[in-house]
């Protein structure tokens, strides 16, 4: 069975002539956290947006390159909408919507043409579960979402992406607005669902990245210096530049 779900190949990113990203190559594997780990600026969100197709929505950008999922071109894919559902995208801050707790997780259920209450009912509650937020506001579903903490706010808006019933979450620095403890929630909820799910995280945090990924890319200057296992890569890294943002030097 091929447990890669992405393939990046040759990947060159341009912001009108400025080059973010220089010749990218990576296969990201399924059910298994992928941390997208380097100093700011090196291109770790963009290689993010790359993935559910979000930087085409910028004016000057274009691209070289190949990307893949499940072996299909995602520039070549001609339902965006179907796409986005399968690998969707949870972002920095987070993006609550001003209606009620409920309506928030249900969103991407009625878009997607599901009506019967009873159906929702279910599925936001599931969802609710997978996040670690039920017990939380299942007495708050009526209320509005902006009432609760920025970080059960967050958890919100990933159960509001596991409800759709996705294959890939991608996450852009999920828990860089949050406390510790929230912190810590999230990176559990995430250990946990990557069971069932792909989950591929930039994080601005080393530490983070240490302990919660499965595989790490380490980015510098727009080109991916190393990539593999993150306890391999921790213990034995293979180019010097890897070492020296491991140990504080750069970054």
């Amino acid at each position: 069975m091929n447990d890669v779900v992405f393939e990046i190949a040759d990947l060159q990113v341009y912001y009108g002539d400025h080059k973010v990203l220089d010749r990218i190559n990576a296969k990201i594997k399924q059910k298994c956290i992928t941390a997208i780990m380097g100093p700011s600026g090196c291109g770790k969100s963009t290689l993010l947006r790359c993935l559910n197709r979000l930087n085409d929505l910028i004016p000057n950008f274009s691209m070289k390159g190949n990307i893949s999922f499940e072996g299909q071109d995602i520039y070549k894919m001609k339902d965006l909408n179907e796409y986005r559902r399968k690998v969707t995208m949870v972002f920095q801050r987070p993006n609550v919507f001003p209606m009620s707790v409920f309506d928030n997780v249900a969103y991407g259920l009625k878009i997607g043409g599901i009506k019967k209450k009873e159906i929702l009912k279910e599925r936001v509650e599931i969802a609710l579960k997978k996040a670690f937020l039920w017990d939380e506001v299942k007495d708050k579903l009526k209320k509005p979402a902006v009432q609760l903490s920025g970080g059960q706010q967050q958890r919100l808006c990933i159960a509001r992406a596991l409800a759709i019933e996705p294959e890939v979450i991608l996450l852009d620095e999920p828990t860089s607005a949050l406390d510790p403890i929230a912190t810590t929630n999230i990176e559990r909820l995430l250990e946990t669902i990557a069971q069932q799910y792909t989950v591929v995280i930039v994080t601005h945090s080393m530490g983070q990245a240490l302990r919660i990924s499965d595989q790490v890319m380490f980015l510098y200057q727009g080109r991916l210096i190393e990539y593999g296992v993150t306890s391999e890569v921790v213990k034995a890294p293979n180019h010097e530049m890897t070492r020296q943002f491991l140990t504080g030097k750069i970054g």
